[in-house]
């Protein structure tokens, strides 16, 4: 979602180690445990001096903000899967009241990797990784796993290749080439979406609209119930309630129609749906390494 140069625009350092309460306490992490849980990990934010780009109305034209970057573990029986993998360059998140066109950027004090080895977790431990859309900020940190099943949207797949510039992907994701492959082709699938483990607690679904094949995930939760995470589906709380259209996406017509579609599943589900890039919506998850199971 974010182009190349927003992602440098931040501000000083806060950890995404600070103390935090939670329903559920953390545990180092055995990975033949039963049950699924969700770890929300720390992979950047981003201080945008123009959020203009985040409507195509003009509700945000020459307001500033911040928007949160999140990557996601999930621990499944059958293994483990990271959504998203965040920004290769993770940057800290604004104190309250900074103003984001004079603060000077800093790096987060953390890295994806850095917080998987807090539960004993290695690159190579990975099972899956899948993204929402190949945005550089949604898979900076892709080839770090090379050892994991790359789960890919056929439409993502060759957008991002042929469009290198409005992917700001290909550079990151190189590696897929020498990485066992899941492809998503929803086009020829009747089962538009793709069920991670095989038991219907992980789900990926099809929700273009912001790329052209951009994906979100259902993650059922024994004690939370269902989770779904909306990858750039939308960017802002306000973004989901009035039913917002940033100007870059793809399509409108699909991002609208994603939406409905991620609205319906939620209200039959029940679902807690999560904006992924909302920092409300981030600092509303337990802190890591706490978790939803």
């Amino acid at each position: 979602m974010l182009k190349p140069e927003s992602w440098g625009v931040t501000a000083l350092v806060v950890l995404a180690l600070a103390s935090g309460s939670s329903l559920y306490a953390a545990a180092p992490m055995a990975k033949v445990q039963p049950g699924v849980r969700l770890y929300t990990l720390d992979c950047g934010h981003y201080a945008q001096t123009d959020m203009r780009v985040l409507s195509d109305t003009g509700e945000y034209d020459g307001k500033t903000g911040s928007l949160a970057g999140p990557c996601f573990l999930i621990r499944h029986s059958k293994g483990l899967m990271l959504w998203d993998t965040g920004d290769p360059n993770p940057q800290a998140k604004l104190e309250p009241g900074a103003n984001p066109v004079s603060t000077p950027t800093k790096p987060l004090g953390v890295t994806l990797v850095s917080q998987l080895k807090m539960l004993g977790i290695y690159p190579e431990d990975i099972t899956y990784v899948a993204f929402s859309h190949l945005h550089g900020d949604h898979v900076g940190n892709a080839a770090l796993f090379r050892s994991a099943t790359w789960i890919l949207s056929r439409k993502e797949l060759d957008w991002a290749m042929k469009n290198p510039l409005g992917s700001s992907g290909p550079e990151f994701i190189a590696a897929y080439k020498n990485a066992k492959t899941q492809i998503l082709d929803p086009e020829y699938n009747l089962e538009k979406d793709y069920d991670v483990f095989g038991d219907g607690r992980v789900k990926i679904l099809n929700t273009p609209g912001h790329t052209p094949g951009s994906l979100s995930l259902e993650v059922k939760l024994e004690r939370s119930g269902t989770v779904i995470l909306t990858g750039d589906l939308f960017q802002t709380r306000e973004n989901r309630k009035y039913r917002r259209v940033p100007e870059e996406n793809f399509s409108r017509a699909e991002s609208l129609a994603s939406m409905d579609r991620i609205e319906a599943i939620a209200k039959i589900t029940r679902a807690r749906v999560i904006v992924q890039h909302d920092e409300e919506d981030f600092e509303s998850l337990p802190k890591f390494p706490r978790f939803l199971d």
